[in-house]
C-alpha cells in the first residue's frame, strides 16, 4: 500500500530555489528539508543565505548550496546554471520564486499609468517572466533525468485579477501594470510550459494572495474585509501548497494554478 508518507517524501531529491532569501522562500525550503530534500539557494546577495542554510543544516541534516545571482542579468544566471550543473548533484524540483516587485521609490514603478516607464516595465519582464523561461529551458535536462521533476511557479492574483484601486488611497501603495502583465504571462507560460514537456516534468504554479508585510492600516483593513478568510496570508500557509506540488502526492498534477489567497479570487 502506498501511504501518505511516502508520497509526501522528498527523501534523495534536490530542490533550487530562486529568490531564496526572500520571506515566503524561507518557509519553502525549511518544507523542503524537513521533507528530505537538499536544497540550492539562489539570491542576489549570497550572504542573506548563509544564516537560514546554518539554520537548514543544524535542524534536518541537509545539504544546502547558495549561489549569488542577480536574476536580471542573463550572464550572471549563465553562470549560475553552469555551475549547477557542473556539481553533478542532479536536480528534481524547481522554484521559479524571484521576483521583480520593485519599492515606491523606483523611479516609474509605483506612480501613474502615463509616467511608468519602459525601463522598469522591461527589468520586471527579465526577472518575472524571462528568468524562468532561461532557468526553466536550462535546467529541463536535468529535471528530466531524475524521473520526477517538478516546476513550480510562484505568480500572484494579480496575474489573474485586475487591481482594486480603492485599496490604495491614502498610501504610497501601487499596482504597476509590470507586475500584473509578467505574472499573467507566467501564468500562461505555466499552462504551455507544462503541455510542452510532459510526461517527463510536471509545471504548476502557486498564485499567493497578499501577505502581511507591514502595510498601512488602511490598506490591510480594506483588503481583510474583501477576503473571506478575514485576513492576509502569512508565509506559513505556503508551506502545503509547495509541498504538494513538489512531491509525488500531486504525480498526476499539471498544468495548474493553485491560488492561496484566502479566497480573494472568489468574487
Amino acid at each position: 500500500m502506498t501511504t501518505l508518507a511516502s508520497l509526501m517524501s522528498l527523501e534523495g531529491r534536490r530542490a533550487l530555489i530562486t529568490g531564496g532569501a526572500g520571506h515566503i522562500a524561507v518557509a519553502m525550503a525549511e518544507t523542503f528539508a524537513e521533507m528530505g530534500a537538499d536544497l540550492i539557494l539562489v539570491d542576489w546577495e549570497a550572504m542573506q543565505l548563509d544564516a537560514l542554510a546554518a539554520r537548514i543544516g543544524d535542524t534536518w541534516g541537509r545539504s544546502v548550496t547558495i549561489h549569488a545571482c542577480d536574476l536580471g542579468n542573463e550572464t550572471e544566471r549563465l553562470a549560475m546554471i553552469a555551475a549547477v550543473k557542473a556539481d553533478g548533484c542532479g536536480l528534481d524540483i524547481l522554484v521559479n520564486n524571484a521576483a521583480f516587485v520593485g519599492t515606491s521609490g523606483l523611479s516609474g514603478w509605483v506612480v501613474p499609468f502615463e509616467e511608468q516607464s519602459l525601463d522598469t516595465w522591461r527589468q520586471a519582464f527579465e526577472v518575472n517572466l524571462t528568468a524562468v523561461f532561461h532557468l526553466s529551458q536550462a535546467f529541463l535536462p536535468l529535471l528530466r533525468a531524475q524521473g520526477c521533476g517538478s516546476i513550480i511557479n510562484i505568480g500572484s492574483i494579480y496575474g489573474e485579477l485586475g487591481p482594486d484601486w480603492s485599496l490604495y488611497e491614502g498610501t504610497a501603495m501601487g499596482n504597476p501594470a509590470a507586475y500584473g502583465a509578467s505574472k499573467g504571462g507566467l501564468l500562461q507560460f505555466t499552462r504551455w510550459l507544462a503541455t510542452t514537456i510532459a510526461p517527463d516534468v510536471r509545471v504548476n504554479a502557486i498564485s499567493p494572495g497578499g501577505v502581511v508585510r507591514g502595510q498601512p492600516e488602511s490598506f490591510v483593513g480594506k483588503y481583510i474585509s474583501r477576503t473571506p478568510m478575514r485576513r492576509m496570508a502569512v508565509e506559513d500557509d505556503f508551506r502545503g501548497a509547495t509541498a504538494y506540488l513538489a512531491s509525488d502526492a500531486s504525480a498526476y498534477v499539471t498544468g495548474q494554478v493553485l491560488r492561496v489567497d484566502g479566497g480573494w479570487g472568489i468574487w
